[in-house]
């Protein structure tokens, strides 16, 4: 498991990777911060894009706030290969 951290922007009008801020991902998802919406659509978009199930991903810091502290079932290189390549 990887820890990785990101930073959501909720509200936006696709969810995608908005790019890096040192070690942190920021990433955009069209779901709004009410009632954990964001953060599912978050897990959701994650989950298709690095090939894994929803259920591997884990929020393990932020439950509440735009950073997020993620546990990942992939080695850093892959996430950071992975997302590398959505950056728009």
């Amino acid at each position: 498991m990887t820890k990785i951290t990101v930073r959501i922007i909720p509200n936006a009008h696709r969810s995608e990777v908005a790019g890096q801020e040192g070690e942190t991902w920021k990433i955009r998802v069209t779901a709004p911060p009410i009632e954990g919406k964001a953060n599912k659509e978050l897990l959701r978009w994650l989950a298709e894009t690095l090939d894994v199930a929803p259920s591997e991903i884990e929020i393990v810091k932020g439950l509440g706030s735009k950073i997020k502290t993620l546990e990942i079932p992939l080695s850093k290189q892959d996430i950071n290969s992975a997302l590398s390549y959505y950056v728009v």
